[in-house]
C-alpha cells in the first residue's frame, strides 16, 4: 500500500535505477509484524512505476523494485529497480555476487588482527528459526574485514566489511562468530552493559556498486 508519509532519502536517481540511504530503524517491506511505514510503501507512493514491475510479474509484489535489502537496524545504501530492463539486471548481479558492497561496522572489543577473511557457511538456528548461525550444512559465506580504528571506553573496533556472498545477517552473525559482536546488536551477542546508544546497532552500507543495466557503467560507489 503506498505511503508517501514515508521519508526516503534519495542519493541517485535516473531513469532506471535508484540509490536509498535507508535510515535504522525503516523496514525494507512487509513481513511479520511490520506492514506499515515500509521503504516499499514509500517507492511505490513517489515512484508509481515501480508497483507496476511487480504487476507485470517482475518481482514480490510485496517488495516492487527491491533486489536486496537492509536489515531494520542497518542503515545506508540500497539499490532499487525502476524498470523491467534494471530489475532483471540487477537481481542477477545480487544473485552472481557481482554487486560491490561494503559496510562499516563498529564491533565490541578489540580486533587483533588488521585484516582477514571469515570464511564460514550459514543456515538457520536449530534453536531460534527466526535467527541465523554458523553451519556445517548452510549455504557458503565470506566476508573480509579490515579494521579502521581501535577505540577505548568501552574497547570497541571498526571495521571495514566486504562481502563476497551476500546472506541473511551474514556480517551479523560472522562477527559473532569471532568474538566480536555489532555494538548494540542485542540480537546477535553484543553485551547489555557495553551498549553505547539506545536506538540502533553500528552497521552502516556505505558503499554499494553496481553496474548500469543500460550504460554498462559502474554506479553507486557512494560513501552515505
Amino acid at each position: 500500500v503506498p505511503d508517501a508519509s514515508v521519508e526516503l532519502q534519495v542519493v541517485y536517481e535516473d531513469d532506471d535505477v535508484l540509490f536509498i540511504n535507508k535510515q535504522p530503524g525503516q523496514v525494507v517491506h512487509p513481513g511479520a509484524g511490520r506492514e506499515q511505514g515500509t521503504v516499499a510503501a514509500g517507492l511505490v507512493a513517489r515512484f508509481p512505476e515501480i508497483a507496476q514491475l511487480a504487476a507485470d510479474g517482475y518481482g514480490d509484489p510485496f517488495r516492487p523494485g527491491i533486489v536486496h535489502r537492509l536489515d531494520k537496524g542497518t542503515s545506508g545504501l540500497l539499490v532499487v529497480a525502476r524498470t523491467p530492463l534494471a530489475f532483471d539486471s540487477l537481481s542477477a548481479q545480487m544473485k552472481e555476487h557481482d554487486a560491490t558492497r561494503i559496510y562499516l561496522g563498529l564491533v565490541d572489543g578489540h580486533v587483533q588482527e588488521e585484516r582477514g577473511l571469515i570464511d564460514a557457511p550459514l543456515g538457520r538456528s536449530s534453536a531460534t528459526p527466526t535467527m541465523m548461525a554458523v553451519r556445517s550444512d548452510g549455504r557458503p559465506a565470506r566476508t573480509h574485514y579490515e579494521v579502521i580504528a581501535r577505540l577505548e571506553s568501552p574497547a570497541t573496533t571498526l571495521l571495514r566489511l566486504i562481502l563476497d556472498t551476500g546472506r541473511t545477517h551474514q556480517i551479523r552473525v560472522h562477527v559473532k562468530a569471532i568474538g566480536h559482536p555489532i555494538v548494540n546488536d542485542r540480537r546477535y551477542g553484543h553485551r547489555r552493559d557495553k551498549r553505547l546508544d539506545e536506538d540502533r546497532f553500528f552497521l552502516h552500507a556505505t558503499a554499494l556498486e553496481v553496474t548500469h543495466p543500460r550504460t554498462g557503467e559502474q554506479i553507486g560507489r557512494a560513501h552515505v
